[in-house]
């Protein structure tokens, strides 16, 4: 059974920084980009991240872009969203999913449960 575990999330003042985590375990997934969504309250969930399978790129939504960074260490089967100059709009429950691109568009398979993010003014 495949498992997405996000963790890392909490409360945190405008400029401030979190570093997301999500622990892969049921299978591997070599080969796969691994990503980052997120869904803010009243709105649909929307992409943030991905990498590819060597970690050699990446790929950001332009809200993110210069202040989130995506890694990942295939050893431990755990991909990281090091989240810095949080704002307020980037409040959201953020999951780790296995991206899959459609043109300039994003979806997801294998979502974890998801991590909440909250940033306050």
């Amino acid at each position: 059974q495949v498992q997405l575990v996000e963790s890392g999330g909490g409360l945190v003042q405008a400029g401030g920084s979190l570093r997301l985590s999500c622990a892969c375990s049921g299978r591997t997934f070599v080969g796969y980009r691994m990503g980052w969504f997120r869904q803010a309250p009243g709105k649909e969930r929307e992409f943030v991240a991905a990498i590819s399978w060597s970690g050699t790129t990446t790929y950001y939504a332009d809200s993110v872009k210069g202040r989130f960074t995506i890694s990942k260490n295939n050893a431990k089967n755990t991909v990281y969203l090091q989240m810095n100059s949080l704002k307020p709009e980037d409040t959201a429950v953020y999951y780790c999913a296995v991206p899959v691109q459609y043109g300039s568009s994003w979806s997801g398979d294998y979502w974890g449960q998801g991590t909440q993010v909250t940033v306050s003014a």
